[in-house]
Order: structure tokens, then C-alpha cells, then sequence
């Protein structure tokens, strides 16, 4: 059997002495997405984690990491990465800015370090799956050695925010008349629809 090759992320981890393991996929069927390469590996998406860049408002650059199967709520990410606004980088962008494509964008070894957070659900588990820098590459290691050689911070970087919940009087009191005295127009509110009276 040839000797596997290691990649630029593995030799960081072997200087650092930080344990991992390495798996390998077949890449020639072209699905290289998270959920595809977990299902390949026999892995719980849950404990795979994919690497995204945004750019800031500052116009400063972010990586966030978080489950495959999640999306990135750039909300509280632009939150947690003290932005007005974040926002995903073309693929175009990610070769020259990270040295990395899409496939095999790892959060160690990119050409120049950029702030770090992780989604918090990596502490539910002893080990995490990252991309080894290459396409049909992963490593899996403890998710407190990448906090620690990465420098990053964990944060809530998925689901979605619940909607804002205006609150009338008819919510309130969710009854019926008798109404506040002087009440005497009708009127239908915008945020549930309700019809009652005002004055």
C-alpha cells in the first residue's frame, strides 16, 4: 500500500505534537460537500465541521467552523465576530485569500491567520472532523487542541433567530370587551391580526 501523503495540515499537527487521525474518500464521483463526505466516512454530520469565510463590515476577514448539515446564522455570527455585517466569500476569493478550494478549506494552514470562531456544539463531543486541506482528506482530533492551536472562540453560529413577537393589548389581555374605557374605534392589529377597539 503507498505511503499516504501527508498535507500541509497534517505537518502543522505533527510539529505541534497535537494527536489526530487522518481518513481519506474518493473524491471522483464529485460529491464533496459536508453531508456527502460524512456519509462516505460513515461519520455523525454532527461532529463533522465545515470551514466558511466571510468578510466583515470592518472589511476584515472571518472563519467560522460549524456542523455540515447546519447553516451559518450570519447574524449571530457578525455578533460574535464584533461586525455590523458578515458575509460569505465568493469561491473564487478562497484560493488566493487561504490557499485552500472548496472541498478542502481547513482552518490550519491558511496563508495568513484570520479571527476564529467555532460553533459551540464542537465542546458536545471528544473528537471533531475538519478538512485536512485537501479535497478527500479529513482529521479528526479534539476540538479543545483546535481551539487552542487555532486561537479561536467558541460561539452560536446556526439556527435561526426566533421571529420578533409584537406584543398589543388584545395579545394581553386574549379575551373579549369589556374594553379599557374610552375604547370606542375599531382597529385591526398589524401583528396579529386581531380587531378591537381604541379611542
Amino acid at each position: 500500500m503507498a505511503k499516504t501523503q501527508k498535507t500541509n495540515v497534517m505537518r502543522l499537527l505533527d510539529q505541534a505534537k497535537i494527536p489526530y487521525t487522518h481518513r481519506e474518500y474518493d473524491i471522483s464521483d464529485g460529491l464533496i460537500d459536508g453531508i456527502s463526505v460524512a456519509q462516505k466516512l460513515g461519520q455523525d454530520p454532527a461532529r463533522c465541521f465545515k470551514t466558511l469565510v466571510a468578510r466583515g463590515h470592518s472589511g476584515g476577514y472571518h472563519v467560522f467552523l460549524l456542523p455540515v448539515a447546519e447553516e451559518l446564522n450570519l447574524k449571530k455570527a457578525a455578533k460574535a465576530a464584533g461586525e455590523k455585517s458578515v458575509e460569505l466569500v465568493h469561491v473564487k476569493e478562497l484560493l488566493p485569500l487561504t490557499g485552500y478550494v472548496r472541498g478542502g478549506c481547513s482552518p490550519i494552514g491558511m496563508k495568513k491567520p484570520f479571527p476564529t470562531l467555532i460553533d459551540e456544539s464542537c465542546l458536545a463531543g471528544e473528537e471533531m472532523m475538519i478538512s485536512g486541506g485537501k479535497k478527500g482528506v479529513q482529521i479528526t482530533l479534539s476540538p479543545q487542541d483546535l481551539l487552542a492551536y487555532t486561537g479561536a472562540k467558541t460561539a452560536s453560529l446556526t439556527g435561526r433567530e426566533a421571529p420578533l413577537r409584537l406584543q398589543c393589548w388584545a395579545l394581553a389581555v386574549r379575551g373579549s370587551p369589556p374594553w379599557p374605557p374610552g375604547w370606542g374605534r375599531r382597529w385591526t392589529c398589524r401583528c396579529c391580526t386581531w380587531t378591537g377597539c381604541t379611542g
